[in-house]
């Protein structure tokens, strides 16, 4: 999957748009990320980023409720351990690729920004969001954990106060509150969020690009060992969660929930 061809993958939509790349979620009803979504926005930002002209990313969601539910923790209904071992190997990478993408990478928050879609958010380097969305790390609640990286970049964007709270309450809270914990930078309209997270992207993208990527690896800076301590601490706690009653207990009433028509 190169090049910016426009494209429909499994779960997601690549547009060009005068050279910055439009990524749309789209997998109704709550642009939840499968594993085929996960690996395929993984290898996406590895390969644009390993071209001569990487070009600036927008990732957004389809429709007006949801940007990302968060995993679908569906798939894990009578799977046997391997497979959340491999899906949160594929997370990983997702959210090492992203940390490591030498371009502007613009978060347009059209909805609900849950659980994996909040982990996705904060590796944007600009957010925008609209009035209504509603941002959390709800997995407590629901018998899972986010990806160890995602939890540290957590806290090292917000604070480790604020991000305590976030992931030990699992509760969710809205755009005023984003905007004062620096998880959100700016409020938009929702008819115009895409086209002003495009209009962000290519001004980030006409800053020279070798400069441009040598300060995203300084304030980000990436490191093989300490990503590879982050990917085993979450197979670590992956292992100790995954046939732990109490948790199995959650994710199934989760499931029960969702499948009864409650929100994703």
């Amino acid at each position: 999957m190169t090049g910016l061809e426009t494209r429909q993958a499994v779960g997601f939509t690549t547009v060009d748009r005068m050279g910055v790349l439009v990524v749309t979620l789209d997998r109704p009803p709550a642009n939840a990320l499968s594993r085929p979504v996960i690996r395929d926005l993984a290898i996406l930002f590895a390969e644009l980023g390993e071209m001569r002209e990487a070009p600036p990313v927008v990732i957004t969601g389809q429709g007006d409720r949801f940007f990302c539910a968060g995993g679908d923790i569906k798939e894990l209904e009578g799977a046997a351990k391997q497979e959340l071992d491999a899906r949160m190997r594929e997370f990983h990478a997702l959210l090492v690729a992203m940390d490591r993408y030498p371009r502007p990478v613009i978060g347009a928050i059209n909805g609900h920004c849950v659980g994996g879609g909040m982990e996705v958010a904060l590796f944007a380097d600009t957010v925008l969001a609209v009035q209504g969305a509603r941002f959390g790390f709800p997995e407590i609640n629901h018998g899972l954990l986010p990806a160890d990286k995602g939890i540290q970049r957590a806290t090292r964007l917000l604070g480790a106060r604020a991000a305590r709270k976030l992931l030990l309450s699992g509760d969710l809270f809205d755009v005023e509150r984003a905007l004062e914990i620096g998880l959100v930078d700016v409020l938009a309209d929702p008819a115009e969020l895409v086209d002003a997270a495009v209009a962000s992207a290519r001004l980030a993208g006409a800053k020279a690009p070798v400069l441009y990527g040598a300060l995203k690896r300084s304030l980000n800076d990436p490191d093989d060992a300490r990503d590879e301590t982050f990917l085993q601490r979450t197979l670590a706690s992956a292992a100790e969660y995954f046939d732990d009653p109490v948790a199995r207990g959650l994710r199934d009433s989760w499931n029960g929930s969702r499948s009864r028509g409650g929100k994703g």
